[in-house]
């Protein structure tokens, strides 16, 4: 079967996790994009799903941006830090 060649561009360290991941499975980069491919061709579908993050939804970016402008007003609250578990640092 003949192959091609594709190029992509990604984060430089995204690109060196994800090395070191499929080189703990055995594999390359090549290797787990064409099992990734294969999957969306097999499936007709992405074949895990896609969200988008809440984070970013409208409504939380005005509230973001109405705090903001509070701090920048001089109208913010100053709180104590909350301390993160051992557990909590993991998930960042």
């Amino acid at each position: 079967m003949a192959t091609t060649s594709v190029t992509i561009r990604m984060d430089e360290n995204l690109k060196r996790q994800a090395e070191a991941l499929f080189n703990e499975m055995g594999m390359n980069i090549t290797t787990a994009f064409t099992i990734f491919t294969k999957a969306v061709v097999r499936q007709g579908r992405i074949p895990f799903e896609i969200a988008v993050d809440p984070f970013y939804s409208a409504s939380n970016m005005a509230h973001l941006r109405r705090g903001i402008a509070a701090l920048n007003a001089g109208k913010g609250q100053e709180h104590e830090l909350i301390e993160v578990g051992d557990d909590e640092e993991n998930l960042v």
